[in-house]
């Protein structure tokens, strides 16, 4: 065998510091992919659809023969664009991690011309497919989470950043979602990923993030647990998945005790400068769930240039949509720990690990 087929946490490790291709089509890539895989197709989308007919309605060997006069044109080309890749990344010509979606035919292709020009070639078993299982199974594993709550305005995206300037493990939902979880979210924001590629790269930092967590316990450094943000299960346009938000729903919660006219000012500074426009279409899509009266008045202060009284509409029904939810959860006087600030500012991070060291310490 010209090259060699691993398995998927081989694959996945090994892969980390290497060249990542991905053989399958431009769209099945675009839908989801392996964090940091490069798209190297091997047929194009309209390609693989000709490909496919003839497997099904003629026979396999059809099939191949096509996909063969597909390839052969191209072989010089991609063996160009590996090596252009591997030069700009000053990488030597091995090895190179290969994927498809079955881990079959297409993939073993370019492996094969890739190992004829001179690299070490690895191609996962089970390809694509065999991925998405191991995402699906991530979400099910158990995880020692410090669930950072608090009301809107509490500057909780901003402490989780401070938390890990500071040396803490940390998971960034927002920012892997690219949605701030707001009706203003998605302002200034780039695209958000689809559903499937949101939980390939929330799984692949969730291993990252548990490895770093279990080195720290050993050298004797902390607990192994990962500060997150809580989160409705539903940010922007994707959904954090059950297994994932069951753990979080179980999970410890230090909820920052910010004053309302604090929290208040804290997000007219940071909205109030967005686009007028923008913010009325922001409000317009949760005009339902606020209220057709509230949603009118918060508008008509938007656009007569009060901000602030606008935002206070916004901020209570925030409030009020939290407080249902955190008392939603089983057993929340048990997990639930009070975090005093008089403030919105990143030295609240450390209130939160005094708590979280002193409930420790009590437990």
């Amino acid at each position: 065998m010209p090259f060699e087929k691993i398995h998927i946490e081989q694959f996945l490790g090994f892969s980390n510091d290497h060249i990542l291709i991905d053989v399958r089509s431009p769209s099945e890539y675009k839908h989801a992919h392996i964090p940091g895989a490069y798209n190297l197709p091997l047929f194009t989308d309209e390609e693989r659809k000709v490909v496919g007919t003839a497997y099904k309605q003629e026979s396999r060997e059809a099939a191949i023969k096509i996909a063969l006069d597909y390839f052969g044109p191209k072989m010089r080309k991609m063996v160009e664009e590996i090596s252009t890749l591997a030069t700009l990344r000053q990488e030597s010509p091995e090895p190179l991690f290969i994927y498809c979606w079955r881990g079959g035919m297409r993939s073993a292709a370019v492996a094969w011309l890739m190992d004829l020009y001179g690299f070490k070639v690895y191609t996962l078993i089970g390809g694509y497919k065999k991925f998405r299982h191991f995402v699906l199974d991530t979400f099910k594993q158990h995880y020692d989470l410090k669930v950072l709550g608090g009301f809107t305005g509490s500057g909780k995206t901003a402490l989780i950043k401070e938390l890990e300037k500071r040396g803490e493990t940390v998971i960034d939902l927002e920012g892997i979602a690219k949605h701030k979880g707001s009706a203003f979210g998605n302002i200034e924001m780039q695209e958000q990923p689809g559903q499937e590629m949101f939980e390939n790269l929330l799984a692949q930092e969730l291993r990252i993030k548990e490895a770093m967590a279990n080195e720290k316990a050993v050298r004797g450094n902390s607990e192994p647990s990962i500060w997150i943000e809580d989160e409705s299960q539903r940010i922007g346009l994707v959904n954090l998945p059950n297994d994932l938000w069951d753990t979080m729903r179980r999970s410890r919660i230090y909820f920052l005790k910010i004053p309302f006219e604090v929290r208040l000012k804290q997000i007219v500074d940071e909205y109030g400068c967005f686009d007028r426009k923008k913010l009325v279409e922001a409000i317009g899509r949760i005009k339902d769930r606020l209220g057709g009266l509230n949603a009118k008045n918060a508008t008509q202060y938007l656009m007569d240039g009060n901000i602030s009284e606008s935002f206070r509409i916004l901020l209570k029904y925030y409030d009020k949509h939290y407080l249902k939810a955190l008392h939603n959860r089983k057993e929340v006087h048990s997990l639930l720990y009070e975090v005093d600030c008089d403030s919105v500012t990143i030295e609240n991070a450390d209130n939160l690990v005094s708590a979280y060291q002193y409930h420790s310490e009590d437990s």
